[in-house]
């Protein structure tokens, strides 16, 4: 019975051990962007050359991720954590330390790398820890909220540490909290992987995956600048598809691929991700309006703006621990439907915005949508650890990351190109349906600015709208699918 206690204990231990990894990981990528306008006036760069601190980091955690869920699951989860909490560092270290734009480049490129490495090897590691299948999503929906924390605590960490001690602080912060979950790792966290030995690395596989995710994501975040079918974005265009065909041809052969394309004839597998799919990119494009919205229209500043935010963050960590107790009570597809009916509402609310809302017209919609996410986000983790091999939990959990970061960059870049055509397109029509009986420049001026405001106003109601819609009808294809059972334990080498 003390043995059991103990083992209990430990496993709750091992829990709070990759929360502060998801945790560290997420709060960099929120807390650095606040940091962004200080970077840009030390290092006398534009504001379209310091958008390529959070593209380069983008880019590079999007391409790593497939590659360390492979490495965990080939020679040992634990490795592969500890190595991306030392790299983080190390990393951290030196993007406090850059001197000018290419080398904070360079070091948010290291630091990507070594912050990719936490999803897939963290979701393994619980799935291995927590064997037992309520057991296990309640644990997954527990650290699920992490990434709500880290919403959070970017704003409100960022802020005063920027206003107090310089942007470079908010590197140097990573430091404790990375040594105090290197130390909780080594402590707590029991070596883990595949019983299935491994012999044959894919690298061919990994280098043509990583650069056929680099030029999706990279034209997803350019070509809004570049225009969608400039030469940049077509060439991006052809390099996607040519690698997309290496990429599969290879995995096709090689004995031990590190994309396993057997996933993707399990239907259970393949609709979590479209439901994944079209549910980040109708979340993350309309949600990452709202910060802009605010300080744009309702004259919040970057402060306030991230106190919106904190109801919602709320809402998610109260959300998801109890999705997880769901499970083995109403069946998965049930639940993941009602939550994500439940984010579409929320987004719908916000299409009543206008100049004269006040934070609560923003919060609330914002805390209905992530409690809709929320209790639904440990069915989806629970579903792919349920369906898949038991070797590959952590190449499968990467592919659900994977597709959850491509359709957040996809949501975010196609609703920015869609609130700047409409609001062009807005302008035509409010002006064709306008008239001034005024000669005088001042009252020019305030009508023109009039149907521009409306005009941008309508634009963000429309992207709103459309948001909605795609999450509302995502919510159906979850209704297809049919899943036998799910697996309770799982047995996996422990050293």
């Amino acid at each position: 019975m003390e043995e059991e206690n103990k083992g209990s204990n430990l496993r709750w231990w091992i829990l709070l051990t990759v929360i502060i990894g998801t945790f560290l990981g997420r709060l960099d990528e929120t807390i650095v962007n606040l940091a962004l306008p200080k970077i840009i006036n030390d290092f006398g760069i534009t504001v379209s050359a310091a958008s390529w601190i959070a593209t380069a980091y983008i880019l590079a955690n999007t391409a790593f991720v497939p590659i360390w869920g492979k490495l965990g699951d080939t020679i040992g989860r634990k490795k592969v954590y500890l190595w991306g909490f030392s790299i983080f560092i190390f990393g951290s270290i030196l993007a406090g330390l850059s001197w000018n734009l290419p080398s904070m480049i360079t070091f948010r490129i290291i630091q990507s790398i070594a912050s990719s490495a936490d999803y897939p090897t963290a979701m393994a590691i619980l799935a291995v820890t927590f064997r037992h299948g309520k057991e296990r999503a309640q644990a997954l929906g527990i650290w699920s909220s992490s990434f709500a924390a880290a919403i959070v605590f970017g704003p409100l960490l960022g802020g005063p540490l920027i206003d107090n001690f310089g942007w470079r602080s908010v590197f140097m912060i990573n430091i404790p909290i990375g040594i105090l979950g290197m130390f909780m790792a080594v402590s707590f966290i029991n070596e883990s992987r595949s019983e299935v030995k491994t012999r044959f690395f894919d690298w061919w596989g990994a280098i043509t995956l990583g650069g056929m995710l680099s030029a999706l994501v990279l034209v997803l975040d350019q070509a809004s600048i570049w225009g969608w079918m400039s030469l940049n974005s077509s060439l991006c265009y052809l390099a996607i598809l040519v690698l997309l065909g290496v990429f599969l041809r290879i995995e096709q052969k090689v004995p031990e691929p590190i994309v396993d394309l057997k996933f993707f004839k399990i239907p259970a597998f393949v609709n979590v991700l479209v439901n994944n799919f079209i549910v980040f990119m109708g979340m993350m494009g309309g949600v990452f309006l709202i910060p802009i919205f605010a300080q744009t229209f309702l004259g919040f500043n970057a402060t306030q703006s991230g106190y919106l935010f904190i109801p919602m963050a709320a809402s998610l960590m109260l959300a998801a621990p109890i999705g997880g107790r769901l499970i083995g009570k109403v069946q998965s597809r049930f639940i993941i439907f009602a939550s994500t009916l439940t984010a579409a509402l929320g987004i719908f609310l916000l299409t009543g915005l206008d100049p004269k809302s006040g934070a609560l017209a923003i919060a609330i919609p914002l805390s209905i949508m992530a409690f809709g996410m929320g209790f639904g986000m440990a069915q989806r983790t629970n579903i792919v650890a349920s369906v898949v091999p038991q070797s590959e939990i952590g190449i499968a959990s990467s592919i659900l990351a994977l597709v959850r970061n491509i359709a957040g960059a996809f949501g975010i870049a196609i609703f920015a190109t869609i609130v700047t055509a409409r609001t062009k397109t807005n302008v035509s029509i409010i002006n064709s349906f306008s008239r001034l009986n005024s000669h005088i420049p001042l009252n020019i001026k305030t009508f023109i600015g009039l149907i521009e405001l409306k005009a941008q106003v309508s634009a963000y109601d429309y992207v709103f709208l459309t948001a909605a819609l795609i999450v509302f009808f995502g919510s159906f294809t979850i209704l297809f699918l049919k899943l036998k059972s799910e697996r309770t334990d799982i047995k996996v080498h422990v050293e």
